[in-house]
């Protein structure tokens, strides 16, 4: 395995609305959920370790992910972390840096998590969702992984924050990102718009392998313009089912509130050929209750146009194992759905569900394809059961109140 670009990402979402950014430049970009993948041919290989919850495991998670990689021959290294700075960051730098650096010894990170396109925003140092500091927003509500700080120093401790020359000038933030990586091997940046995203990504570019850059689809975007080959690069392999017809399925999993407005919107939405299935708490975390549910629930004859599986409110103060839990079984619901009536599309709102989902049909990877709008891929399932099958993710903070209603019908009309 050869790749121009490997994206190592914490969550499938993640992944996937990174790994899209290089296939709107022209990549040809495949998401993989093993660096064992061997595709056929040079591009952006995005690999979902599912390092953000794992603590400070995800320094070792991170390491091995990236040497793995570095076997097969990477040019560029991208450590896409969440943009609100949600989970293991600093474990995953850590991670990252010390594979990288058995290469090349005088390596350093850069980190800009800013996505303004979606309202993230780097100021002074201080990390902002539409200008509110990021313990005041969602972020800092999570139920697994809460952001108790704004701060990026507190966020990344011992990093040194740097920044940006008043001249914008590409040449000079290189050389002060180089004086500053002989002291310090975390660094971290502020970017209000993508102009500045940008200037970060020429800088970068003129340093070389030396430096890891860190961030979320923000800088992503820029980078893929900035190390884009002249000549393009080769399909890293795949094939949409374009013969699928049937039910587009959603799958939520997310609790943010900007995902829970967005499923309304959906359901209000939806009209008579439309189905929800809300199994509560209780439901999936026991198997026999489960079973019975979907035994009870599951509608007889063709399926709707719409089917929405969303799940409960609540979480019990137990952790991950119990998210998880939920989510795979979900993702167990929808395969079913799909066993009933092959679904012409899948739509996914969490990282969790996309992950629960993809392990449920066996999958190798998506191949990212294009963007139903600004941080929301669109491609199609590789391998397993649903070969083929088109598939749109969303991280659970991303879009419009109608995001969900305008990927449906972006699913209606691929």
């Amino acid at each position: 395995m050869t790749c121009d670009v490997t994206v190592v990402a914490d969550d499938l979402t993640g992944a996937n609305d990174t790994a899209v950014q290089f296939a709107r430049q022209g990549w040809a970009t495949l998401l993989t959920l093993s660096p064992d993948s061997d595709p056929a041919g040079k591009g952006v290989l995005a690999l979902s370790t599912d390092a953000r919850s794992a603590g400070d495991d995800a320094v070792r998670i991170t390491a091995e992910a990236v040497t793995h990689l570095l076997t097969g021959g990477v040019e560029h290294l991208y450590v896409k972390i969440d943009s609100t700075m949600r989970g293991s960051v600093t474990a995953q730098v850590d991670g990252a840096l010390r594979a990288w650096s058995a290469v090349h010894e005088d390596a350093f990170a850069v980190v800009c998590p800013a996505y303004p396109g979606m309202g993230r925003t780097v100021v002074d140092g201080t990390a902002l969702v539409d200008g509110e500091r990021l313990e005041s927003t969602p972020a800092g509500r999570d139920p697994v992984t809460p952001v108790r700080s704004s701060t990026l120093a507190d966020l990344l401790p011992g990093s040194t924050h740097v920044q940006l020359p008043d001249t914008r000038d590409p040449e000079l933030l290189a050389s002060e990102l180089a004086g500053h990586g002989r002291l310090s091997r975390v660094l971290t940046l502020d970017a209000q718009n993508d102009e500045e995203l940008t200037l970060i990504a020429q800088a970068l570019a003129r340093l070389g392998r030396k430096v890891v850059p860190v961030g979320s689809a923000g800088l992503a975007n820029a980078l893929a313009t900035t190390w884009r080959p002249a000549g393009g690069s080769r399909d890293l392999g795949g094939n949409p089912d374009s013969a699928r017809t049937g039910p587009v399925v959603v799958l939520v999993t997310s609790l943010h509130k900007v995902a829970r407005a967005q499923e309304e919107r959906l359901r209000e939405s939806g009209g008579s050929d439309f189905l929800h299935l809300a199994p509560d708490l209780d439901d999936l975390l026991d198997e026999e209750s489960f079973a019975s549910w979907c035994t009870a629930r599951f509608p007889p004859g063709n399926l709707p146009a719409v089917v929405l599986v969303t799940a409960p409110d609540e979480r019990p103060d137990k952790g991950t194992p119990v998210g998880n839990t939920v989510a795979q079984r979900l993702a167990d619901l929808v395969a079913r759905l799909h066993a009933h009536q092959p679904a012409s599309a899948v739509i996914v709102t969490g990282g969790d569900g996309a992950r629960a989902l993809v392990d449920r049909w066996e999958c190798t990877g998506i191949a990212v394809r294009d963007a139903v709008c600004e941080g929301i891929p669109s491609g199609f399932l590789v391998g397993g059961a649903v070969d083929g099958l088109r598939v749109i993710t969303k991280a659970g903070g991303f879009g419009a109140s109608d995001a969900l209603v305008s990927a449906v019908r972006h699913a209606d009309t691929c």
